[in-house]
């Protein structure tokens, strides 16, 4: 079972709906609740891998989720700016307006990574 999580600061500073959307961009099935901490979940990968794809940045990603990993999850931070206009970016530091924590869990968590993005250049070597 697929179970994705994710969280991240919404300051008084900040639009809650666009804290959302910028969630939703990435994630559009997200249940979203909370104000001061935004907590989502969603059941599915598919606009978060086919954004990786459109963007071209899929051996990246892979790289980020493989170093991420810990049992049967893994873990990294996306930059909630970059979301609000519907790209993908992820933080290596904490930025200003805190960023989107992303959780992933699955019995096998490899091959989620691998369907979500898959390795480009073995790909093109078949």
């Amino acid at each position: 079972m697929l179970d994705i999580r994710l969280r991240t600061p919404c300051y008084p500073t900040e639009d809650r709906d666009a804290v959302v959307r910028a969630i939703r961009n990435l994630f559009p099935d997200a249940e979203i609740e909370g104000d001061v901490q935004i907590v989502a979940i969603s059941k599915s990968l598919d606009a978060f891998g086919e954004l990786l794809k459109r963007h071209k940045i899929r051996d990246a990603a892979r790289k980020v989720m493989r170093r991420g990993m810990t049992g049967n999850t893994t873990h990294f931070r996306l930059n909630k700016q970059v979301a609000a206009v519907g790209k993908v970016s992820f933080s290596e530091e904490s930025h200003a307006l805190g960023d989107i924590e992303v959780f992933i869990s699955a019995a096998d968590i490899e091959s989620v990574i691998d369907s979500t993005a898959p390795n480009t250049r073995q790909v093109a070597e078949r």
